[in-house]
């Protein structure tokens, strides 16, 4: 069995690793990333290469990078992640592993697309508790994160940056999922268990586009702190 793990760069997918690592000693052996070549950035969480790789690195994991195209069709990302899956095959690889809690037709999109190639879609997070439980598990057992992208739509902006911690959870507006499952914010992990050390990182500046608050997660040089949100 050798597992490659869809790695958003957030807290799901953070913790997705470590329940792996417990239920499928080394077995997971690949983080797969996908990068919006446009601003060399992972697509959504707008987290940028530099600090995906150091995440890579820290996980003691290779990872595997999906360049996309800005703005990109659905076509050309499905015949790039056929290029991807069939390059993990050749890897070897025989299951593929995602972060995703709860929504059914993100689940059935990866079962369909993943149907006839020769790896098995696994979901280690998939309905196993509520998610203020799972979030509480999280953050329980030292993940630590920030969010880089919130939906002001059902977010307040001032969340973007902040750090994902039970102040956090205890703030969020009713009806906002505490995971984010929904889409209503994105994080950053930077530290946790899955991890052979902390990665340095401050927020930078927060920028709207799209629609969307996105903060700039920074790495820190001098490696003084990990983590450091600059002052509003």
């Amino acid at each position: 069995m050798k597992i490659a793990l869809s790695w958003s760069t957030g807290k799901d997918s953070a913790w997705t690793l470590q329940v792996l690592h417990r239920e499928y000693p080394g077995c997971t052996a690949g983080l797969l990333t996908t990068i919006n070549e446009a601003f060399d950035r992972v697509a959504m969480h707008a987290v940028r290469r530099a600090l995906v790789t150091a995440q890579a690195d820290a996980a003691r994991l290779p990872l595997y990078a999906i360049d996309l195209p800005w703005p990109c069709s659905n076509e050309e990302y499905e015949r790039r992640m056929g290029a991807a899956v069939k390059r993990l095959e050749a890897d070897g690889f025989t299951h593929i592993a995602f972060g995703d809690l709860f929504l059914e037709d993100v689940r059935c999109y990866r079962e369909e697309r993943l149907a006839g190639t020769g790896l098995t879609p696994l979901f280690p997070l998939w309905k196993t508790m509520p998610t203020r439980d799972l979030a509480e598990e999280m953050i329980g057992n030292g993940l630590r994160a920030c969010l880089t992208c919130v939906d002001p739509r059902v977010l307040p902006a001032t969340f973007a940056g902040r750090s994902f911690d039970r102040a956090l959870l205890a703030d969020l507006p009713e009806g906002v999922d505490p995971c984010g499952e929904n889409g209503e914010f994105h994080s950053f992990a930077w530290d946790g268990p899955m991890f052979s050390h902390a990665l340095a990182v401050t927020i930078g500046d927060c920028v709207e586009r799209d629609g969307f608050v996105f903060a700039d997660v920074l790495p820190l040089e001098n490696g003084e702190s990990t983590f450091t949100r600059r002052p509003a």
